[in-house]
């Protein structure tokens, strides 16, 4: 099912993230009940679904390598990461940069890598 609809979710994940990260969320109450790291933990996450996402794309619906299929995911998760974090502070007024939540993202995007890179390599073997 994900590898004949990679390319979808891909574009679907992607378009949610960026309506997530660029709406104005009214958080007031729920902010004091929770840690306030857990939105770095909200970027880690959202980025290493993001960058899974991807690298199946690429992968599956376009057919590149392992290899360049990583890189790809790569580039593309944390570029996109860098740019919503500047729209948030040029194009909205209650979101803002943070180099915390880029580096999250990149965190998110590193970790989801090496995790494809094994899962890849474990799939080899069993055939």
């Amino acid at each position: 099912m994900l590898k004949n609809k990679a390319l979808l979710l891909s574009i679907l994940y992607t378009f949610a993230l960026t309506v997530l990260s660029l709406i104005k969320l009214d958080l007031d109450d729920v902010e004091e009940n929770i840690p306030s790291f857990s939105d770095k933990i909200f970027h880690f996450l959202a980025y290493v679904i993001f960058t899974w996402l991807w690298f199946n794309a690429f992968f599956y619906h376009f057919n590149f390598n392992k290899i360049k299929s990583i890189l790809l995911s790569i580039l593309v998760s944390v570029t996109f990461g860098i740019v919503i974090e500047v729209l948030q502070h040029l194009i909205t007024t209650t979101r803002g940069f943070d180099i915390l939540d880029i580096f999250a993202n990149i965190l998110g995007v590193i970790i989801s890598a090496i995790l494809i890179n094994n899962y890849i390599k474990i799939e080899v073997k069993k055939y």
